[in-house]
């Protein structure tokens, strides 16, 4: 982030509610708007299957944390996060997403000269196909991947706050 930038949070919900485990990041989502940990400011937004869409929506945020069902090859249900760079690294069919993601990450930095830090945090998916439930691997894990999304966020949080104290006291 740089001096005098408002941070501003986002969390994007990217998936298809009705490709079963696909869905997971809205349903992540969802489970975090109830959330009463969710910290105040935070933005949260059902990304769908929008793809490059979201740009409009995430060009000026300061810390992006993006929730997905991502096929890196682990057990169906493992929680996985990753930053930036891994994510540029990830091959594009490793999930329906992937390409989209792919493409909105790599667009990003063209739109917008915003610093900003970007998480994805995510569950190997079983099943991709038409159904509107997730498989009981991925369900029992979106509780944990809730709880990550609220440590993450946490953490920007605090981090903000003091390098906000820090900046006060050094004008000040």
């Amino acid at each position: 982030m740089n001096f005098g930038e408002s941070p501003r949070i986002i969390v994007v919900g990217i998936g298809n509610l009705i490709h079963a485990d696909d869905g997971l990041g809205v349903h992540a989502l969802e489970c975090l708007r109830r959330d009463p940990r969710l910290p105040e400011g935070v933005t949260l937004i059902d990304g769908g299957t929008f793809g490059l869409e979201l740009l409009a929506y995430i060009c000026d945020s300061t810390h992006l944390l993006l929730l997905d069902a991502i096929d890196v090859g682990e057990p169906p249900g493992s929680l996985i996060r990753m930053e930036i760079e891994a994510l540029r690294g990830l091959p594009g069919a490793a999930s329906v997403h992937q390409v989209g993601l792919a493409d909105l990450l790599a667009t990003l930095p063209l739109v917008s000269s915003t610093s900003r830090e970007i998480v994805l945090l995510g569950v190997q998916p079983l099943s991709t196909h038409w159904a509107t439930e997730l498989s009981p691997h991925v369900k029992t894990s979106l509780a944990p991947l809730v709880d990550a999304a609220i440590a993450q966020l946490l953490d920007w949080v605090a981090k903000i706050r003091t390098q906000s104290l820090l900046c006060a006291n050094v004008q000040g």
